[in-house]
C-alpha cells in the first residue's frame, strides 16, 4: 500500500479553516482520488494571522490513512505513521495532533497473534538529535519539548535506561519511576541496575538513589542508597576506587585512591594515594594540559613513605624508607619552523623498585631526561639541548646544560647562477662548504664528586664533486677546531714507605691529575679523496611471472691522510717521567668535553664493495593501473683497509654485513669480521696468518638475527557499522582520550579479539673470538605469542630463553575472558625475582570499570 504524504508548512491549518469548517479526510491510497497532491503551502503573510504557533516544516506520513479536522485544528495518523518537526522524529501505528495545544500522543495497537492480547505492534519511537526513545504510549508537546513516556526505553552507543513512567521536564531533563540502567547490550541485560526514582540529564549524568544492582538476575542483598552514573562521553570528574589487598611487610592496603577532575577542556588532575596498615603512604598526582595543533604536556609527581616491620619492633628491625619522583613532558610546535620538547625525570634511586609493577621500570638501571628547542631557517638550524641520565644503581648522574649547536647546509660559494642554470660549470664552481659549531657544559657527578667540563667546537667541511664518466671522484677536506678554558696536568710523584717490621723502604710512584686554568685552541685536520661506481647486471627469465633478476655492483675505494698531532710541533701533548725513567705521553684535552687530538699518525686506503640483487615481477596484461613490483632479495657488503702509517698491523679486519627482507614474513640480518693476523697469548701479533698456514684469515666476531611476525586474518565485525556523529568544535582543543581516564594506573588492557592468532619470533646470535682460544658465545630465542580458542578466549605468551645458561627469562602469560559486559584478565610471571600475579574481574563499559574483583600476589602486590 502506498503512503499519504502531507507536508504543512507555517499555518497550513489555518488556511483550511479557512476554506471549510468540515472535516478533512484523505482517502486510502486504493481510491480514485489518490493520484491528488499530499502537500500545499501558503506565503510568509499567513504567520501574521491567528492560528497555530509553528516555526518550521512538519512532515507527517500515514500508511492507512491520515485526517484532519480543520475546525478543530487536530490530526490523527493511522497505520505506520511518522512525524517530523525540526530535529524531532516520532514514528508509532497511531499519531494524533492538536495543533491549539501543539500537543501529540503516539500508542501501538494490540497485535493480532496474541493470544493473550498483552502484546502491541507499532510502538512509539520518539527521537530528538542523537537521543532515541521507545515506549509503550507517548504524550508529547513539540514546542516545549516536554512530555509522558510509559515503559520507556533508552538506547544509546554503549548504555541505556528504562522506566515504566517518564516524565519529560525539558529539553535535556527527565524524570523516570522504577527505572533500570545498564551498559549491556543483550535485551535481557546480564548485569543492570535498578532504582525506585531516577532523574538522567542528557549529556551530563543520571541521578538515582536506593539502587540495587543485579547480575545474572540476582540482586545483590545491600542497596546503594545514592549513586551517580555518568551520561557523557570524554573526560569526567570523579573518585578512583581503590584497590586493597595484604602484603607481608606491609600489612593490609588500599592502592590509587584518589580523585579526577577534568577542571575544563584543556587541562585535568589526577590526585591517587595509598595507605599501609602497619605504616607508610604513597603520594601521587598528574596534570595534564593540552590544546590540539599546538601544545600538550603532563606534570607528575610522587612520593612513598614505606614502612617495613612492626611499630615496636627495634630499630635494627623497622625501617622507614623515602622515596620520590617528578616527571614533566611537554611539546609545542611554536611556529612552522620551531618547536619545543621536553621528557625531563628525576627520581630517587629505589623510587621504581619499591612502587612500580611495570617491567621495564624494574629492570631499568637509569633515566633518560631531555629537553630540546629547534629552529629552522631556509639553510640552516638551530638546536638548544639538556639532558641527563641518571644510574640507578650507583647515584652517578651526568648532565649537559646547555647543548647548543648549529648547522648550515652545504653551499657553493663559486657557483655562478647561469652557469648552474645551463648546466655549464666550472670545477671551482663544484667545491661546497658546510659548517656546524657545538657549544657544550657538561657536569658528572662520580662518588659524590662533582666535575664540570665546558667547550665549543666548529666543523667546516670542504667538498669537491667532479665527475669523470661513470666515476664519481669526491675530494674532501676537514677541519676542526675546539676551545677549551682548561687543560689537564699530570705529575709523578715519588713516595717512600718503609715496613715496620723489616725496617725495608720501597718507593712508588703515584700520578696526581690537576686542572689548570687556561684558554687553549685544539685545531685539528684530515683530507681525503674516495671514488666510486655503479655496475649492473641483468638476467630477464621471462618465467613464473619473474620479468628481470639485477645485481647492482658498488665498488669504493678512499684514501686519508691525519698527521700525528701528538707530536711536540703541535703542543697538543705533554709528559712526565717515572722514577725508572720512562717517559709517558699524555694528551693535556682528553678530559674535556669534546676530547683532544688523538694521536697517531693516520695514512689509510679503504676498499669496499656493495652488492644488491633485486627482482621484478612481470606486470599483469591488460592492467594499466598497478605499478610493477619490485623485490630485494640480499644485501651483501664488504670492507677492509690498509694504514700505511701504522707501524704494524697495518692491513684491516675484512668486514661482512648482510640483510634480507622476505615479504613481510622474514627478517634477516648479520654481519662477520675477519681478520688476516695470527694471535699469541692475549694479543694479536704481525704476523699474517697465511705464512704460518693457518689459512688467509680468521673468523673473530659472527652475529645474525632472524625475526617473523604472523597473524591470522582479522575477522570483520558482524555489528554493522553506524555513520560517525558531528565532530564537536571544543575537540579541536583536546588530544586527551577516554581510555586515558579509565585506566589511569591499570596496565592490563584488553586483547584485540578481532586477530585469532598472532605469533612473533626473534633469534639473536653473537660469537667471538678475538682469542681463538677463548670463545663468547650469546644465543637467545624470544617469543611473542597469541592465540584465541574461542571468540571469547584470548591466550597470550611472551618470554625468551637463553640458550647458553639453560634458562627463560621474564617470561609472563595472560589470560583474557570476555564476559558480554565483563571483562577477566589474568597476568602471571611465574619465574624470576618480578613474579605475581594479577587477577581482576570488572565490568566492560568505561565509566563503570571500577566495579572489579580483583587478587594479586608478588610483584603486583609490592612484594619483591
Amino acid at each position: 500500500m502506498k503512503r499519504i504524504i502531507l507536508i504543512i508548512f507555517f499555518t497550513t491549518a489555518f488556511i483550511f479553516a479557512q476554506q471549510s469548517g468540515n472535516t478533512l479526510t484523505r482517502p486510502k491510497p486504493d481510491t480514485a482520488n489518490s493520484s491528488r497532491k499530499d502537500s500545499t503551502s501558503v506565503s510568509d503573510s499567513a504567520k501574521a494571522k491567528k492560528g497555530i504557533d509553528i516555526d518550521a516544516v512538519i512532515t507527517a506520513n500515514a500508511a492507512d490513512s491520515l485526517i484532519f479536522q480543520v475546525e478543530n485544528k487536530k490530526m490523527f495518523l493511522y497505520g505506520t505513521s511518522e512525524l517530523k518537526y525540526k530535529q524531532t522524529d516520532l514514528k508509532s501505528d497511531k499519531i494524533f495532533v492538536d495543533y491549539n495545544t501543539n500537543d501529540l500522543e503516539a500508542f501501538g495497537r494490540t497485535d493480532t497473534s496474541d493470544t493473550a492480547k498483552v502484546k502491541l505492534k507499532g510502538t512509539p519511537l520518539l527521537k530528538e538529535g542523537n537521543e532515541t526513545y521507545e515506549g509503550k504510549s507517548i504524550k508529547y508537546n513539540f514546542k516545549t519539548q516536554r512530555g509522558f513516556i510509559s515503559f520507556a526505553k533508552n538506547k544509546e552507543k554503549d548504555q541505556r535506561y528504562e522506566g515504566e513512567k517518564v516524565k519529560k521536564v525539558d529539553k535535556t531533563t527527565y524524570f523516570i519511576e522504577d527505572g533500570m540502567f545498564t551498559s549491556c547490550a543483550s535485551d535481557t541485560p546480564h548485569t543492570y541496575f535498578t532504582a525506585s526514582k531516577m532523574k538522567v540529564i542528557q549529556q551530563d549524568k543520571i541521578i538515582a538513589r536506593w539502587i540495587f544492582m543485579y547480575v545474572g538476575g540476582v540482586p545483590l542483598p545491600i542497596p546503594i542508597p545514592f549513586a551517580v552514573f555518568p551520561n557523557e562521553t570524554g573526560r569526567r570528574s570523579g573518585i578512583i576506587i581503590p584497590s586493597y589487598g595484604y602484603a607481608a611487610d606491609r600489612g593490609q592496603y588500599f592502592h590509587n585512591i584518589g580523585y579526577f577532575l577534568a577542571i575544563n577542556d584543556y587541562l585535568d588532575l589526577t590526585l591517587t594515594g595509598d595507605y599501609y596498615a602497619k605504616g607508610g603512604y604513597g603520594l601521587r598526582g598528574r596534570a595534564r594540559y593540552a590544546k590540539r595543533y599546538d601544545f600538550n604536556g603532563s606534570f607528575e609527581a610522587g612520593l612513598s613513605n614505606i614502612s617495613i616491620g612492626e611499630e615496636n619492633d627495634p630499630l635494627s628491625l623497622r625501617t622507614d624508607e623515602k622515596d620520590w619522583r617528578l616527571s614533566l613532558t611537554h611539546y609545542q610546535q611554536i611556529d612552522p619552523t620551531s618547536q619545543l620538547s621536553a621528557n625531563v625525570q628525576f627520581a630517587s634511586s629505589e623510587y621504581f623498585r619499591k612502587n612500580s609493577t611495570d617491567y621495564n621500570n624494574l629492570l631499568s638501571q637509569q633515566i633518560f631526561s631531555s629537553a630540546s628547542y629547534n629552529k629552522s631557517w631556509e639553510n640552516s638550524n638551530l638546536a638548544v639541548n639538556y639532558s641527563r641520565t641518571q644510574y640507578l644503581d650507583n647515584g652517578n648522574i651526568e648532565e649537559s646544560l646547555p647543548n647548543l649547536s648549529y648547522s648550515h647546509n652545504i653551499f657553493y660559494p663559486f657557483r655562478k647562477d647561469q652557469s648552474f642554470a645551463e648546466g655549464k660549470q666550472n670545477w671551482y664552481e663544484l667545491i661546497g662548504i658546510n659548517y656546524s659549531g657545538q657549544f657544550s657544559n657538561s657536569r658528572s657527578k662520580r662518588d659524590d664528586v662533582v666535575e664540570s667540563k665546558m667547550g665549543v667546537q666548529h666543523n667546516i667541511n670542504l667538498n669537491f664533486t667532479p665527475r669523470f664518466g661513470y666515476l664519481n671522484i669526491t675530494p674532501n677536506f676537514t677541519y676542526t677546531e675546539k676551545w677549551y678554558g682548561k687543560r689537564l696536568k699530570m705529575e709523578n710523584v715519588q713516595l717512600e714507605s718503609t715496613d715496620q717490621k723489616t725496617g725495608v723502604t720501597t718507593v712508588r710512584d703515584t700520578v696526581i691529575q690537576s686542572t689548570v686554568d687556561e684558554i687553549n685552541f685544539v685545531r685539528t685536520f684530515n683530507t681525503g679523496v674516495s671514488a666510486s661506481t655503479k655496475l649492473y647486471g641483468i638476467f630477464n627469465p621471462g618465467v613464473l611471472g619473474i620479468e628481470s633478476f639485477r645485481h647492482t655492483l658498488i665498488p669504493t675505494i678512499s684514501y686519508s691522510y691525519q698527521p700525528d698531532f701528538s707530536s711536540d710541533n703541535w703542543n697538543y701533548y705533554d709528559s712526565y717521567t717515572k722514577s725508572n725513567g720512562e717517559v709517558v705521553r699524555y694528551d693535556k684535552f682528553s678530559n674535556q668535553v669534546f676530547g683532544g687530538a688523538g694521536s697517531g699518525k693516520s695514512q689509510n686506503i679503504s676498499f669496499s664493495i656493495g652488492n644488491i640483487w633485486e627482482m621484478k615481477m612481470a606486470k599483469t596484461p591488460g592492467d594499466t593501473t598497478k605499478e610493477q613490483k619490485k623485490i630485494q632479495l640480499l644485501n651483501l657488503d664488504l670492507s677492509s683497509g690498509y694504514n700505511f702509517a701504522a707501524d704494524s698491523i697495518k692491513l684491516q679486519d675484512l668486514s661482512v654485513s648482510y640483510r634480507t627482507q622476505i615479504g613481510d614474513l622474514l627478517n634477516f640480518a648479520g654481519s662477520s669480521s675477519y681478520t688476516f693476523y695470527d694471535y699469541e697469548g692475549n694479543q694479536k701479533v704481525n704476523r699474517f696468518l697465511v705464512s704460518n698456514g693457518k689459512g688467509l684469515f680468521r673468523l673473530t666476531n659472527f652475529n645474525f638475527s632472524v625475526s617473523t611476525q604472523l597473524s591470522g586474518e582479522k575477522i570483520k565485525s558482524t555489528e554493522n557499522s553506524q555513520p560517525g556523529s558531528p565532530a564537536n568544535p571544543k575537540d579541536e582543543f583536546q588530544s586527551f582520550k577516554k581510555k586515558d581516564l579509565t585506566t589511569l594506573y591499570d596496565d592490563s588492557q584488553a586483547p584485540d579479539m578481532t586477530i585469532p592468532w598472532n605469533i612473533g619470533l626473534s633469534y639473536n646470535y653473537n660469537m667471538s673470538k678475538l682469542n681463538p682460544t677463548d670463545v663468547s658465545v650469546f644465543s637467545n630465542l624470544g617469543i611473542d605469542l597469541g592465540f584465541s580458542l574461542t571468540k571469547n578466549w584470548k591466550f597470550s605468551f611472551r618470554g625468551s630463553y637463553d640458550f647458553e645458561n639453560h634458562q627463560v627469562n621474564a617470561p609472563q602469560i595472560s589470560i583474557f575472558r570476555e564476559l558480554h559486559c565483563w571483562e577477566m584478565n589474568f597476568t602471571w610471571n611465574p619465574l624470576g625475582a618480578f613474579r605475581g600475579f594479577h587477577f581482576v574481574i570488572r565490568m566492560k563499559a568505561p565509566e563503570l570499570q571500577d566495579i572489579k574483583l580483583t587478587k594479586s600476589e608478588g610483584l603486583y602486590t609490592g612484594i619483591r
